[in-house]
């Protein structure tokens, strides 16, 4: 399950993204928009900044802007950004131990593939793809993704 924090990683991506003007956003305009409390948008922006996804600045005419266009940006590294893995099982986490199990197990193959499925269909979806009125509609009927 996405937690908050990765959803609203995504939303804020996506205010970035359709406030493109080349200044800085402040973060209150940002959580007013979004309905997130500017205290827990702080820790959103602090997580995307080191992951390098947008860039901050501060003081007077300071905030945030994307690094790259949003055509550059998958969905899938926003949300592993802010989530961590999206492994279903621990034995397919990046730099996990071995599973002694693993040659014996009955579910590894149905495991593997809900990983790539998840894995290939979020890195394949752009945040252009969820601006403007298309991505809206897409986000709506269930094509993309969902938000709350």
């Amino acid at each position: 399950m996405i937690s908050t924090k990765g959803r609203y990683a995504l939303r804020v991506m996506i205010d970035l993204a359709k406030q493109q003007a080349g200044s800085p956003i402040p973060l209150k305009e940002i959580a007013d928009r979004q309905g997130i409390s500017k205290k827990y948008l702080e820790i959103i922006m602090k997580a995307l900044v080191e992951g390098k996804l947008v860039k901050g600045s501060s003081g007077k005419g300071g905030g945030y802007v994307l690094l790259r266009s949003p055509e550059e940006y998958s969905v899938g590294e926003i949300v592993e950004l802010m989530e961590g893995t999206l492994a279903p099982v621990a034995c397919l986490q990046e730099g996990s131990e071995p599973c002694p199990r693993h040659d014996a197990c009955a579910t590894i193959g149905l495991w593997s593939e809900l990983d790539r499925l998840v894995h290939d269909f979020l890195f394949s979806r752009k945040l252009s793809e969820l601006i403007g009125p298309e991505g809206e509609q897409g986000i709506r009927t269930g094509r993309m993704l969902h938000e709350h």
